[in-house]
This record gives C-alpha cells, sequence and structure tokens, in this order.
C-alpha cells in the first residue's frame, strides 16, 4: 500500500490503543457527515497486532486499588461488552483471591466498586473463603487465604482475534492501516509542534499525532526530546530529583498444555480469571523444596487460543540502564521472548497449590512465545497527555490490553471535548504530587 505525502491524523501503531483511536475518531467524523478518506491513517512497522498486543493474556479487569484506575476500568470494560463477537470477548468475570495482608485493600476495592455501580460480591474470613472456592472448585486447596473479590463482570478476549475484529471495524469505516513502516522521526516548526512523520518510505505531514506504541513509548518520547530523567513529588510531599522516566520490567507467562476444560466447574461451567496473591510458602510441585515464603502472586485461565491454562505471574524489574535495554523486545530471536525455567517451576507449582488437578503436571508446561518487556512510567500507572502541542502520547505502562476504551476517550480530545477518566493520568501529576495510591500487592502496576 503505497505511503500518502499527508494526513490530517497520523496514528502510530495497529494495536489495541492505534486501532481502538482510530475506532472512534472515525466514528465521529462520520457520524458528523464528514469524509474520513486520507484523513486518517494508522502507521506499523510490522503488522496488525504484531507487538505487545499480539501476545497478550487478553485479561479484562477492574480489580484496582487505585480510584482513577477503576473508573477507567469500568468505561473499558462497557466497550468491550459492546460487541463480544467482533472483540472475541469471554465475559466471565474475575476473581482476586487473597491473603490476610491484602484483605482491607480488597475490601476497599469492593465498597469502590459498588459506589460506580461495578457488580462484584465480597467474601472475608478464611472459612467463608475456603468454602466459596470449594463450591466452585472441588479440589480447591490452597492456604491462608481470607478473602475472595469475585467480579462478575470482565473476563478475557484472544489478543489477535480481538484486534483483528477491531482493524475491520477501522477499515470499513475507511480508515488506511499501512504495515511495515517504521516511523524513524518527527520533523517541528519553530514552535515545536509537530508538522510531518517521518518514516522509512518518506515524509507525512499531518495536523495531529498519536503514538500508541506499547513498549516501544520510549524511543517515541526520546524523538520528541521529552524528558527521560523527571521530578517526583511523592504522596508525603517529598521531591525527589532526576527519577528515572522509564522502567523496563521482564514479564513472565506460560501455557500449560492440557485439555481447557480441565478447568471447569464443579457445574460443569468455565470458570471466572483468577488471580491468587499470598504470603503462604510455595513449595515445589516437582521436588518439595521451597521456592520462596516472600508474597508470590499468579494468574490463570483455560485459553482455547493458546491451547491449554494460560496465565503468568509477577514480573521483575530489568537491573540494567534504560539505554541498554533491547528496543526491539518482541523480535524473534530476543531472548526475554520466552520465559525461562524458573517461572515455569513456579508457575506450575503455584497452580498445583491452589489445585489438586494440576500436581504433577510440569512436563506439560509449553515453553512459547510470552511475557517479553514491559514499559513502565515512572509510578507504574499510564500517562495520557498531549505534548508538542499536537502529538496525543499513550504510555499505558503495561495496563494495556483491557484498556480498549482509553481509544475511545482519546479520539474525545482529540476532536476538542477533555475527558475527565483521563485527567489522572496527566504526565503533569508527577511534579505536582498527585500520584495514585498504592496496595499491597506484589505486581508493580498495583
Amino acid at each position: 500500500m503505497s505511503l500518502p505525502n499527508q494526513a490530517e491524523y497520523v496514528i502510530v501503531g495497529a494495536g489495541i490503543h492505534g486501532l481502538s483511536t482510530a475506532w472512534r475518531l472515525a466514528e465521529r467524523l462520520s457520524e458528523a457527515g464528514e469524509s474520513i478518506e486520507n484523513r486518517i491513517i494508522i502507521l506499523d512497522k510490522s503488522g496488525i497486532s504484531a507487538g505487545a498486543t499480539g501476545i497478550a493474556c487478553g485479561v479484562v479487569r477492574n480489580n484496582y486499588f487505585q480510584p482513577a484506575m477503576r473508573k477507567l476500568m469500568a468505561h473499558s470494560v462497557a466497550i468491550w461488552e459492546s460487541d463480544p463477537e467482533a472483540f472475541s470477548y469471554h465475559p466471565v468475570g474475575y476473581m482476586q483471591i487473597s491473603s490476610e495482608s491484602m484483605r482491607e485493600d480488597v475490601k476497599q476495592i469492593h465498597s469502590e466498586q459498588q459506589a460506580i455501580g461495578y457488580e462484584s460480591v465480597f467474601i472475608e474470613g478464611e472459612d467463608e473463603s475456603r468454602d466459596y472456592m470449594l463450591n466452585m472448585f472441588d479440589d480447591w486447596q490452597a492456604k491462608g487465604i481470607t478473602s475472595v473479590l469475585h467480579e462478575k463482570k470482565g473476563g478475557y478476549a484472544n489478543n489477535t482475534k480481538a484486534m483483528y475484529g477491531l482493524a475491520k471495524k477501522v477499515e470499513d469505516l475507511g480508515v488506511r492501516i499501512i504495515t511495515g513502516v517504521e516511523v524513524t522521526g518527527f520533523s517541528r516548526d519553530d514552535n515545536n509542534m509537530v508538522t510531518a512523520v517521518e518514516t522509512s518510505q518518506g515524509s507525512i505531514t499531518c495536523k495531529k499525532v498519536v503514538i500508541g506504541a506499547g513498549p516501544w513509548v520510549r524511543d517515541f518520547w526520546d524523538m520528541l526530546d521529552l524528558p527521560a530523567r523527571i521530578e517526583v513529588k511523592d504522596l508525603d510531599g517529598n521531591v525527589h530529583n532526576d527519577v528515572d522516566m522509564w522502567r523496563f520490567w521482564q514479564l513472565e507467562e506460560g501455557v500449560l498444555r492440557v485439555d481447557p476444560e480441565l478447568l471447569k466447574t464443579n457445574d460443569g461451567k468455565m470458570p471466572p480469571v483468577l488471580h491468587v496473591d499470598t504470603d503462604a510458602p510455595l513449595y515445589s510441585d516437582v521436588d518439595g523444596s521451597l521456592i520462596t515464603d516472600q508474597m508470590w502472586g499468579i494468574y490463570y485461565k483455560p485459553d482455547w487460543h493458546f491451547g491449554g491454562i494460560q496465565g503468568g505471574a509477577s514480573p521483575y524489574e530489568i537491573k540494567k540502564p534504560a539505554e541498554d535495554v533491547l528496543i526491539d523486545p518482541y523480535g524473534p530471536s530476543s531472548p526475554e521472548f520466552v520465559s525461562g525455567p524458573e517461572f515455569a517451576h513456579m508457575w506450575v507449582s503455584a497452580l498445583a497449590h491452589c489445585h489438586k488437578r494440576f500436581e504433577g503436571t510440569m512436563p506439560k508446561y509449553h515453553k512459547e512465545p510470552s511475557g517479553g518487556i514491559g514499559c513502565f512510567t515512572a509510578d507504574s500507572f499510564p500517562v495520557i497527555d498531549t505534548f508538542n502541542e499536537n502529538v496525543t502520547i499513550i504510555a499505558d505502562s503495561n495496563h494495556g490490553y483491557k484498556m480498549l476504551g482509553v481509544g475511545c476517550l482519546v479520539a474525545e480530545e482529540l476532536l476538542g471535548e477533555k475527558q475527565e477518566l483521563l485527567e489522572p493520568f496527566r504526565f503533569s501529576r508527577f511534579k505536582e504530587g498527585k500520584l495514585h495510591p498504592v496496595s499491597n500487592s506484589p505486581y508493580p502496576w498495583s
């Protein structure tokens, strides 16, 4: 497909954020009776859903301790629910199953979910939690669980199928998706406004740019000469200078190659997505040795797209300078693209810790591309803001796939309508000390 020499809106990235932004933007223009032809283009150096979106676990949840994230996720869940067939979305629900150290946090999440009308039930107490889980899985055996938050909404989507469904919506509206084109820089005027997007196949003059590049966001940030180190005022009012804007975490996920129906509930139904956070000692299902006596967490679900039980565990930070991190974390030669044997041992042992049915299944762990590198902001929450006057950056801080609604909100802002749900995610929050509260979860994005 030939590259146009101009477009009103240039969107970088054909993943969840780029496609959803183009979708809503094209819808709004069409509703107003305006032509779409050559006004909106999406550029991607590889293809539709070729990066982080394409290997995402696909979980859709609202299990957030942070009120702003909870409201944003409720909006996104509603978008997923608007066309489950096109989005290959499975509304099975989501469960947060936790030990005592997280009980009060999770109880607060439930209370605030009720305040915004998001349907969920909360079970607390060790006996009550065990009974609730045994009523669903007769082989449940996790120890030390004292609370269960069962979100009746949410679930998961098949990652690439969902994006091809979204891409069809976009193209049906007249948006061009141009793949195999790499963005190499930006031309700017004397006021620092971007006037053109420079690519491997030429220059495209434009009025507005949207960057939805997932873990590559740091590279575009650098192209725009935005600060690599920033000032941050913490929740106690202390000012920290020279803080890294970006941090990189190794994300670990995998697949247990068993019949997905192995995880059916007692009544023969597909279960919710399950997430367990606990400080109970975790022992190897292979040799009985202690794996950890620290807080740990896993998530898992039956998934026919992955061909088994798919899920992951807490990531770990990459302890090296950001400039040395692989620029292409999803390339086929990247060693970080495949989760290692330590993860497999931990994750399968954790499954067996929770369900007797998974005991002895370590040989069925399937080593395949999953996880990858996540690019996190200074406080691990998204930055969604406009820079250089006409460049909107969606830096999802690895909250990405479930955030289908973010692109829709960004589209509204491109048309001049500020969105209240996005206000808590502006870049200015770091200097102003308007950070999001942090929970006791072992996950960096919580």
